[in-house]
Parts: C-alpha cells; structure tokens; sequence
C-alpha cells in the first residue's frame, strides 16, 4: 500500500515525471553534433566533415568564430547553433538562431534548429509555432511531427501530441524515437499501460538504444515491477553503468514529490536521434 501511494504522488506530478524521462537517458541527444535538424542542414563536403570538432567545447568555439565572421551566414549560424545546443548553451543557442532566422526568413533549417532550440528552454508554444512554418502538411518532416508532438505533450495536450506521433509513424513506420516519445506521452497522461506497449514497442527496434530501454524501465517500475524494470534498465551493460542505470532508477522511482514550480523539460527522445 505505500509504494502504490508512492507511485501516485510520483505520477501526479507531470513535471517531476517529465524531468525523470530527461535524466534517466542522460544528456546523449544533445552532444552528438552529427544532428541534422529537419531534412537539411549545413553544407560541408566530406572533407570538412572529417575535420569537424567531435568535442562540444571545442565545436562551439570553431563555429563561433566562423560565425562571427559573417553572422548572415546560413550554414555557419545552423553549425553554431547546433554546437551550442550540443554543450548544454541552450539560451545562448536560441538568440543565435532567432538572429539567424531574421537574417534569412523562410530558411527551413534555421527554423528546425530554432524551433528545437526554443524547445529545449521550455518555450513549447514558440517551438511549435517555428515548427510549423519548418516543413508544410504537402511536404512534412517526420522528425519535426515528433518534436512538435513532444512540445504538445509539454503543454498538457496529449491527445493532439498524439496525432502529431501518428503522422510521423505513417512517414516512418517502428521509429523507436517516435514510439518513445508516444510512450512519454502516455505516462504523462497516467495511461502506465498503453505508456508500456508504445516502448515495447520501440525497445523492439534493432534501432533502439539506451534512451528507448530506460524509458522503458521507468514506466515498468511506475507499475510497481521493480525487479523487472532493473533488468531492463541494466541489460548487456558493463557492470558499473548498469548499477549506475539502476541506482539512478531506485533514486527516481523513490521520490513522492517535485519541487514546486519545477521547470518542464522535453522527452529525451524527442529529437529522434538514434542512439
């Protein structure tokens, strides 16, 4: 009876279960600044990209710097933009890009990247709005359906983020990205049950990677399936990571309540990366 008490506190916080489904996959979406955002992204040739930074650090201070050089430039805003969001410089990445977008109205990149990064600091509505003018209904981006769908959800409008899951899986039947998200959109509705077969789903995905199997793992243990939930969240990893992964899901599953007032954070599988 308590740790079904426990349970419904932890679910009736949104925000609280939101941040989990952030924390428990890490900070892995943001740093790979392999992302392309929307269909397109800076031209580089193969050359450039094999010179590309790996570090985030490093990549923002390269890309300032070419970015400085020509603030109107497209590209260099796009590669900075990312850079920035890669290393955690979330705010800073916004003004980038918002800058960029004025200097080149209509160019879609810069909307999808502007549109994430508005996202990443909690302005949902602002994010959908660029979202949408990012791609058209006669020519959609799946990736950015998802995204626009994860910024619904953050709002508290899950059966409409929903439709928005829907789109993206008729354009990319079995993403487990888009499943994930469409999990998260269940748990925070507090529909634990439907949550579980959409990242079944995807955790059946050859695709599917840490993030996927984590959310999994929460909203098996939100169920009161502890055991199961640890063994989800420790397959096939190294000894220290699984007891790392299974520590950090104990932690989580074991607090009753969110701070007031506790900002909202977008599903960590919505930027549909593979992990």
């Amino acid at each position: 009876m308590r740790q079904r008490i426990r349970l419904t506190r932890l679910l009736a916080s949104t925000s609280l279960v939101a941040t989990v489904a952030m924390g428990l996959g890490g900070c892995t979406a943001m740093s790979k600044l392999s992302e392309v955002t929307g269909s397109v992204g800076p031209r580089a040739d193969a050359a450039s990209a094999d010179r590309a930074p790996t570090d985030p650090a490093r990549a923002v201070e390269a890309y300032g710097e070419r970015y400085r050089a020509n603030p109107r430039d497209a590209d260099a805003a796009l590669a900075y933009g990312q850079a920035l969001r890669a290393n955690g410089q979330r705010a800073q990445a916004a003004a980038v890009l918002e800058q960029a977008t004025i200097a080149n109205p209509g160019n879609k990149a810069l909307l999808a990247q502007y549109g994430r990064a508005l996202a990443d600091n909690g302005n949902f509505q602002q994010a959908f709005d660029v979202l949408s003018k990012a791609h058209s209904p006669d020519n959609p981006d799946w990736r950015l359906l998802s995204v626009q769908g994860t910024a619904l959800d953050q709002m508290g409008r899950h059966e409409e983020a929903r439709s928005y899951y829907a789109s993206a899986l008729k354009i990319a039947p079995g993403d487990p990205g888009v499943l994930s998200n469409l999990g998260l959109s269940y748990m925070l509705s507090k529909e634990l049950p439907k949550a579980e077969e959409a990242l079944r789903q995807a955790h059946a995905s050859p695709r599917a990677g840490a993030r996927v199997r984590q959310n999994l793992g929460l909203v098996v243990g939100l169920q009161g399936r502890f055991a199961e939930a640890e063994a989800i969240v420790k397959a096939d990893l190294p000894p220290d990571q699984a007891a790392a992964n299974v520590a950090y899901l104990k932690e989580m599953l074991s607090r009753s309540d969110a701070p007031r007032g506790a900002p909202k954070r977008t599903p960590i599988a919505s930027l549909s990366q593979p992990d």
